[in-house]
């Protein structure tokens, strides 16, 4: 290393540590208790969280209660309260350990509170750490908290969190009649929104049944905008288990809607993408059951195809879709289960795009009068410093 290269580096070091040390901290919702903890004084509360639902190193169940305040009940979404569950396993009515108070599943045959279960509440919180992708069933969760707030006159308050996608929107934009759990907005894969920015928008828009609103807090994330990245600190599912995962995650999701393994069953869920046949790639791996995983496609076989986990990735493509759409006889065939499909992309119009042949900048074309539209929706609802 020369003395120019040298130099340059050590400036480059020193540029970094002053970025460190004057950088403005984030806030999350949930951390700014002075805002919001006044609000709560002598009601009795339900907590829609799960194991990302932290402030520090404390849940926010411990936290409130070690403030004396009066949890009733806790309402556990898709993974448990404890996040460790499946993807679509059936949660269970239990207790917490910890501290005895119930926990009522909210996922499932039952996935909207009911009056009974909302008894005696005054106010309903919501504090879950979403991903910001229009199938992540989390704010489906919320859509259904603020339907059954709405019909029992509960006030609702969301602790709002960053989205680590917050900086991008595309996607599709669902098509209602393909409205479904993993999707009940007429919003694009990656809308763009923190869950605080999407519940205005839900009540709003009046999407929720019957056009009802719901009495809606928002307590905002401080030093946080579009702009900014951030990386989850706890694994939001069991199979997005690092930052990479989350930034694959809205792109190899369609594959759910197929046979190929996406690595469920494997160290590296929603980082690789496989096939049993060695003409799909050089890289192989072999899906078992596991943590989070007890049934995964293609458990047992040993799949050929890429490894993304080093792989730079951009917040949306769809040129792995593409890609192994390709290597079947006909593209169509790689679809096996298109009702699901049709569920995850919101139409029935990405199907048959693939089926054609068409390329990824001629479908990307084909949405953007629909998401035009949405962008100038979405302004009208924005609680940060938008990303452009």
């Amino acid at each position: 290393m020369n003395m120019n290269t040298a130099r340059l580096h050590f400036i480059f070091a020193i540029l970094l540590m002053a970025t460190s040390l004057f950088a403005q901290p984030i806030y999350t919702g949930a951390e700014r208790t002075e805002h919001y903890f006044p609000l709560l004084k002598n009601k009795n509360i339900a907590l829609v969280v799960n194991q990302t639902s932290v402030i520090g190193q404390s849940h926010l169940v411990d936290t409130l209660l070690k403030a004396g305040f009066k949890i009733q009940v806790i309402f556990a979404p898709e993974h448990g309260f404890r996040g460790d569950a499946d993807a679509g396993a059936t949660i269970h009515h239990s207790k917490d350990d910890k501290t005895g108070i119930p926990v009522l599943s909210i996922y499932g045959k039952n996935k909207k509170p009911t009056k009974e279960q909302l008894k005696g509440i005054d106010l309903v919180i919501f504090d879950i750490q979403d991903v910001g992708a229009r199938f992540y069933t989390y704010i489906s969760t919320m859509h259904y908290v603020m339907e059954a707030c709405a019909e029992n006159n509960i006030e609702m308050m969301v602790l709002d969190r960053p989205n680590p996608h917050g900086a991008e929107v595309a996607g599709p934009v669902l098509d209602l009649k393909y409205k479904s759990f993993v999707g009940m907005h007429p919003i694009p894969i990656l809308h763009g929104l923190t869950v605080g920015e999407l519940a205005l928008m839900i009540n709003g828009e009046k999407w929720l049944d019957n056009g009802l609103q719901c009495p809606l807090t928002v307590i905002t994330c401080e030093g946080w905008d579009h702009s900014m990245a951030w990386e989850l600190k706890i694994p939001p599912s069991p199979n997005l288990p690092n930052a990479q995962a989350v930034m694959l995650y809205p792109s190899l999701c369609f594959f759910e809607g197929t046979d190929i393994s996406i690595g469920r069953g494997t160290e590296f869920p929603f980082q690789v993408v496989g096939y049993p046949d060695p003409k799909f790639g050089m890289f192989s791996f072999t899906p078992q059951s596991s943590y989070g995983a007890a049934n995964p496609p293609q458990k047992g076989k040993k799949c050929y195809g890429m490894d993304l986990r080093y792989v730079p990735q951009s917040p949306f493509t769809l040129k792995y879709l593409l890609y192994f759409s390709k290597m079947f006889a006909k593209p169509e065939q790689m679809i096996t289960n298109s009702s699901f499909f049709n569920l995850l992309a919101g139409n029935d119009i990405l199907a048959k795009q693939i089926a054609q042949g068409l390329s990824e900048d001629e479908i990307r074309a084909s949405w953007t009068l629909e998401l035009n539209n949405y962008k100038e929706l979405r302004k009208k609802y924005l609680l940060y410093n938008d990303f452009e």
